[in-house]
């Protein structure tokens, strides 16, 4: 697909079937984008669309974002809810320089900015930040890590990062980098180079279901 210069071709990489359920709009809509378009900055009007330059390369990590790690959990869990998916590289770092929950750029290639390569292991990613209202509803009860062993135990995640809101970053890369990290104690849970990566976790998520595959 070429990059989107019109309305026409944004709307037709809109329609993009990633997985099952899932299609390439489904991460597009940016808070960022919709509420400062328009602005201006130093007088400047600002435009800002979010939209990756590289719609192929956007288009095939996120089917393995998807039906990888995205479909499974629907699947056992029930319906989850994006909360931020691919961001443009203009999006992505006009919300680090406000200050509006965006890392750098360059810890975003490879994660939300899907269609450029991570600036370290020069490796394709794509990253999504999720809520999974089965998790979220038990979380006073239960604690994060719960879903972090789960998930560390089922599926091919790259990268975890858990907020204290009961969202979190999952992410798949061509190489998995398996580590798990938290804005609330324990910052990092596991790593490759830590003695609990390895193994079976089982007795850390009691009551959860096991994996089941999509439909």
């Amino acid at each position: 697909m070429k990059a989107v210069t019109s309305y026409d071709q944004l709307d037709k990489l809109g329609r993009v079937r990633l997985s099952q359920n899932f299609y390439m709009r489904d991460f597009l809509f940016s808070e960022i984008a919709a509420w400062h378009a328009g602005s201006t900055v130093d007088g400047t009007f600002l435009q800002l669309r979010n939209v990756p330059d590289r719609p192929d390369v956007a288009i095939e990590t996120g089917k393995q974002l998807c039906n990888l790690l995205l479909e499974p959990l629907q699947a056992t869990f029930g319906r989850i809810n994006i909360r931020s998916g691919y961001r443009s590289p203009a999006v992505n770092a006009f919300g680090n320089s406000k200050g509006l929950n965006c890392g750098s750029n360059e810890s975003n290639f490879g994660a939300h900015i899907w269609d450029y390569p991570d600036a370290a292991r020069k490796e394709l990613g794509a990253m999504a930040c999720i809520i999974v209202p089965w998790q979220h509803d038990r979380l006073r009860a239960h604690p994060w890590t719960e879903m972090a062993w789960w998930i560390h135990d089922h599926l091919p995640y790259s990268t975890l990062q858990f907020f204290a809101s009961g969202a979190f970053n999952i992410g798949w890369q061509v190489t998995p980098q398996r580590v798990i990290r938290s804005t609330v104690a324990p910052q990092k849970l596991t790593a490759p180079d830590m003695p609990n990566h390895g193994g079976l976790h089982t007795s850390e998520y009691p009551g959860y279901p096991e994996l089941r595959s999509p439909a």
